[in-house]
């Protein structure tokens, strides 16, 4: 009955306005931006997932190849090329929350529908490649203990860091070793709300200095549907000064952000952020921007700088984060789900890649047509995006519209290949130069 009811309400909230847009029209750094269109509840269109039959794979662009990467994991979700030449592979899930509202009921049937809403796995793999030729010599369990939904992962001198969803840990580490059986050591709390602590990815990166770590921390809510002080040092990046684990909110107002990663040759730092849900088809778009120290992007109160949501209600110091929303550098889609980003600094690909943005996106749930379901290409110049997105690996969708697989993370390893986590299909591929 529960999902005849959700099912039922679904086809209704699709059916109640215009078909949507091209997706390419809410892309770019001057994206088109309908009025919005509040929803009582969002368009629900689900891609089945189906996971990969033998012998089949994503669509790589001209010029590219790309084959699975080790031995089928378990929710693979992030990532992250060491410097001796291994990868380690987060794996992780977003699981069931509590029932307050039917907007509830209907989050936890889409992340059944969608494969999520299980236990997590709560892992870290390692995968070994010591002469780059895309083989596999060695697949172990680096980690499973001490771990709550893992995300991001960094090595920093003698320790691996690792973002859980409630707290920053690291565990001793050195190069090459394939199991760590020390209990972590707890270095800073984040925020979290049990039993539902909404988007509960924590990514995690090092600065090129090797001075300070980023940590991306989503909001509770979609926006900030259980009141401000909830949001508490949410909805934002935070940086941690690695000597001292010092912390502090370093921006805020990105609703979720992601991927991070630093344009090469710099210490600008970019993230991926997905944005608000039940404003229409084509609203808002998700974004890519330099994350500037002490700015404010908007959220809850405003969108893309200072479009204001008709929904929230802006007091007087709310006017005033709202007249200092920063626009974000380059949209990338309605509801794209656009979760990976690494900027390539190989040799392996072809040239016009170098410097340039790679994204990966997971793919709609409530859009009528879907976006996402892909991994980008963003061309960069002068640290800035310079040109419109290009699909580099897609077919993640059939003809039905199942989803074989879903883009997360993205990372390039030693031999300058990239490597793209693929939660549904439980795979990792790697793209390569065609031969």
């Amino acid at each position: 009955m529960r999902h005849l009811i959700l099912a039922a309400c679904a086809l209704l909230a699709a059916c109640s306005g215009p078909a949507p847009a091209p997706v390419e029209q809410g892309m770019g750094a001057d994206p088109a931006l309908p009025a919005p269109a509040p929803q009582a509840l969002p368009t629900i269109r689900i891609a089945k997932p189906i996971g990969w039959a033998e012998g089949e794979a994503p669509q790589p662009a001209p010029g590219l190849a790309v084959a699975a990467f080790g031995q089928p994991l378990d929710h693979p979700r992030q990532v992250v090329a060491l410097a001796n030449g291994d990868v380690l592979v987060v794996q992780s899930s977003t699981q069931r929350g509590p029932v307050r509202s039917p907007t509830d009921l209907v989050r936890n049937f889409i992340m059944e529908s969608a494969g999520a809403g299980t236990v997590s796995p709560n892992r870290i793999a390692l995968l070994r490649d010591a002469n780059g030729d895309g083989a596999v010599e060695l697949q172990t369990t680096l980690i499973d203990h001490d771990l709550n939904q893992p995300y991001g992962a960094a090595q920093v001198g003698a320790w691996l860091y690792v973002a859980n969803t409630d707290a920053l840990v690291r565990f001793p580490y050195s190069d090459g070793q394939t199991t760590i059986t020390a209990p972590a050591e707890r270095v800073l709390d984040l925020p979290y709300h049990a039993p539902d602590n909404g988007h509960w990815t924590r990514n995690l990166i090092l600065s090129p200095d090797k001075t300070k770590l980023y940590i991306a921390v989503g909001s509770a809510s979609n926006i900030g549907d259980y009141g401000m002080a909830a949001e508490a040092r949410r909805a934002a990046v935070w940086e941690v000064d690695v000597a001292t684990h010092q912390a502090r909110v370093y921006a805020e107002g990105l609703r979720n952000p992601v991927g991070m990663d630093f344009v090469p040759g710099t210490a600008k730092l970019w993230t991926v952020v997905n944005e608000r849900d039940m404003l229409g088809d084509d609203l808002v778009p998700d974004y890519m921007t330099e994350v500037v120290d002490g700015a404010f992007y908007g959220w809850p109160y405003s969108y893309f700088g200072q479009n204001r949501d008709p929904r929230v209600e802006a007091d007087a110091a709310a006017e005033a984060l709202i007249a200092r929303a920063r626009t974000p550098d380059y949209a990338l889609g309605a509801h794209t789900a656009s979760l990976g980003l690494v900027f390539y600094a190989g040799a392996a690909l072809p040239a016009r890649y170098r410097g340039g943005a790679f994204v990966g996106q997971h793919g709609s749930w409530n859009r009528a047509a879907p976006s996402g379901y892909k991994v980008i290409f963003v061309p960069f110049a002068g640290g800035a995006p310079s040109g419109p997105p290009e699909d580099v690996l897609t077919g993640f969708l059939n003809a039905r519209g199942e989803a074989m697989g879903r883009p997360v993370g993205v990372a390039v390893d030693r031999a300058g290949a990239l490597l793209v986590a693929d939660d549904v299909g439980d795979r990792i591929w790697r793209v390569t130069p065609a031969r």
